[in-house]
């Protein structure tokens, strides 16, 4: 007899990697398909982890019980902390990772997971009746029956990559696509989508003048990705910034035309905020020069990836422009920039649970869903995997809301606002910042985790440690005092008089008055870790800021608790607008907050929705 498994995830990359895995450990037997074996957790385009918004992200699937961290962690050959020109609730940890470690890492947590089997082939139909996913077809094994299936199969739907007029069917670094499965879905009724991305080119390391460069090294004692891991765990790489200049633009302007993206190769949607370098010189003409990052691939490899120089154009040109270069002059190419373009799945199909609405126990997750970003990717495979999980046991779905996680708002951006173009997680697009901070991801998210059967004992536990130090630091700090002949710090650090004594809590109210700086005049603090710490002194300092930002969640949830029954008919509803029925009937959100933040729905038609509740009941 043929095993039925709970759930089917397609696609081994950062999304169906964390489905699969959650999947596994929650105790569902799992089947995780694939095309092969190297293309496993690969990073086709940056070799980073984080950043931005970014490393929120990857902070929260680990507290959560992901995977993502701790393999980022292994790989490590650099880390920084961005944004600290600004507030804590932007700091984001980015870490310069190594492509082929990061793969072995990644392979071996899927080789030693119980309940996980692991099948390289390619996926070519979903098998579904009455409306219900029951498993699929692979090219060479036939049928495989699963109570719950998740597809995340990246960029490789139809993948195509350009190189000016060089137009090849492929995924991403030469390896197979997919070519079957799109046909399946449009015949179930899915509405199919056309993106873009692109990639630099990767020049070889001892070709690169590194004399004619600024080098940029990584930083010690930020801390790691994962909460479980402490300390440094790694020895850092540095890397390097250089610029395009003139001549690299006058080539570029010289051989648009040559272009396809400009002269209609490519009819894929391109990322807005990581355009290709040709983009950037015909979009912003009065730049002088763009930021150019030359990044390690690996610790022993060859490769150095080019940020920032993302590129379709022809090889010829590529070569000119990036000679063009300082640092680059004699760069030998090993590989040449490409554009790929794929299908992805319209994410107005998807419910809050990432299950496709119209087809029950189907689950999509990652670039599929039309976001861009590892990251992004491996978040959304989490929480397709957990919900694939709960579907098999009949429970109820997890979601997150936009003021817990920013997971919660990068899937409630994707299902209810929609996408035109890969969508890329910025810290701008969360109300909930000072919350929401990278810092005190395990202190939001680890107890839901464990209550789901993914956060382990051992990661409840240490999340309870901190957050009892972080509380015994915000009591200690209304005890402790400065005294006031140790007033000069804030002059030192304020360039201000103080002249009296004061309690540490007080004292960081100071904007220039941190716990490093009170360590000059008091020891009491010298127990504690620095990541509480950090914590405390964020809770401590921007109090004021917090209490508004849970007075906005308290009005915002209010909206939230109003469910939406799943069968209403917005057209019968007079009041509405006829663009905001349409809206709704075809989103169908699941609560009047969710409605509220449709494109096309006015406060006025969310009047008409809330009376239309009240009378119904």
């Amino acid at each position: 007899m043929k095993k039925v498994y709970d759930v089917i995830v397609i696609g081994a990359g950062h999304a169906g990697i964390e489905a699969a895995l959650a999947a596994a450990r929650m105790g569902k037997s799992t089947l995780l398909t694939t095309l092969e074996k190297a293309g496993v957790a690969l990073m086709p385009c940056n070799p980073a982890i984080g950043g931005t918004a970014k490393g929120h992200l990857v902070r929260e699937v680990d507290a959560l019980g992901g995977q993502m961290g701790l393999s980022a962690d292994e790989a490590l050959l650099q880390i920084k902390m961005l944004n600290r020109g600004k507030g804590p609730a932007v700091f984001s940890l980015r870490g310069q990772a190594d492509k082929a470690l990061y793969h072995d890492v990644m392979l071996r947590v899927l080789e030693n997971q119980e309940n996980l089997d692991v099948l390289y082939d390619e996926t070519t139909k979903i098998l579904v009746k009455d409306g219900v996913a029951h498993g699929i077809t692979t090219l060479e094994n036939g049928e495989i029956e699963g109570r719950a299936v998740v597809i995340a199969t990246g960029v490789y739907l139809n993948g195509r990559t350009i190189i000016g007029a060089e137009t090849k069917s492929s995924g991403p670094v030469g390896f197979k696509n997919a070519t079957h499965l799109t046909d399946n879905l449009l015949s179930l009724g899915i509405d199919i989508r056309r993106f873009k991305t692109g990639t630099p080119a990767r020049i070889a390391k001892d070709s690169i003048d590194y004399d004619e460069m600024e080098v940029q090294e990584g930083e010690c004692d930020i801390g790691t990705f994962s909460f479980m891991n402490d300390g440094n765990l790694y020895s850092q790489m540095p890397c390097w910034l250089t610029y395009t200049n003139e001549k690299t633009h006058e080539i570029i302007r010289k051989n648009i035309k040559r272009s396809p993206l400009y002269n209609g190769t490519i009819h894929g949607i391109g990322p807005r905020y990581c355009p290709s370098i040709e983009d950037k010189v015909m979009r912003f003409p009065d730049k002088t020069r763009h930021q150019i990052f030359v990044e390690p691939e690996g610790r022993d490899s060859d490769l150095m990836y080019i940020q920032g120089m993302s590129s379709s154009l022809p090889k010829d040109v590529q070569e000119e422009m990036y000679h063009s270069i300082k640092g680059l002059t004699h760069a030998r190419f090993i590989r040449y920039a490409y554009a790929i373009e794929y299908d992805c799945i319209n994410p107005l199909e998807l419910s809050s649970s990432l299950q496709i609405k119209r087809i029950k126990g189907l689950y999509s997750a990652g670039q599929i869903n039309g976001s861009s970003g590892y990251e992004e990717a491996a978040a959304q495979g989490l929480m397709a995997g957990i919900n694939a999980v709960l579907y098999v046991d009949e429970k109820p779905p997890f979601t997150l809301n936009r003021d817990e996680a920013y997971i919660g708002v990068l899937i409630d951006d994707l299902v209810t606002k929609g996408t035109n173009e890969p969508y890329r997680m910025m810290t701008a697009r969360a109300e909930y910042r000072l919350r929401l901070r990278q810092d005190n991801a395990d202190l939001r998210l680890t107890e839901k985790g464990y209550a789901l059967g993914l956060a382990t004992e051992e990661r409840l536990k240490k999340m309870l440690e901190r957050r009892e130090e972080i509380e015994r630091i915000v009591r200690l700090s209304e005890t402790v005092k400065i005294k006031k002949e140790n007033g000069g710090i804030f002059e030192r650090y304020e360039g201000v008089q103080v002249e009296k004594t004061m309690p540490v809590k007080e004292a960081l109210k100071h904007p220039g008055i941190t716990f490093d700086v009170l360590s000059e005049v008091t020891d009491a603090f010298s127990e504690f870790s620095k990541s509480a710490l950090f914590s405390a002194e964020v809770m401590i300092k921007y109090a004021g800021y917090l209490e508004k930002e849970d007075a906005a969640i308290r009005d915002a949830r209010r909206l939230e608790e109003k469910i939406l029954p799943e069968d209403i008919d917005y057209n019968a509803l007079s009041g509405l607008r006829i663009e905001a029925r349409q809206k709704l009937s075809k989103i169908r959100p699941a609560t009047l907050g969710q409605a509220s933040r449709i494109s096309g729905v006015s406060p006025a038609d969310i009047t008409v929705l809330l009376i239309y509740l009240k009378t119904a009941k």
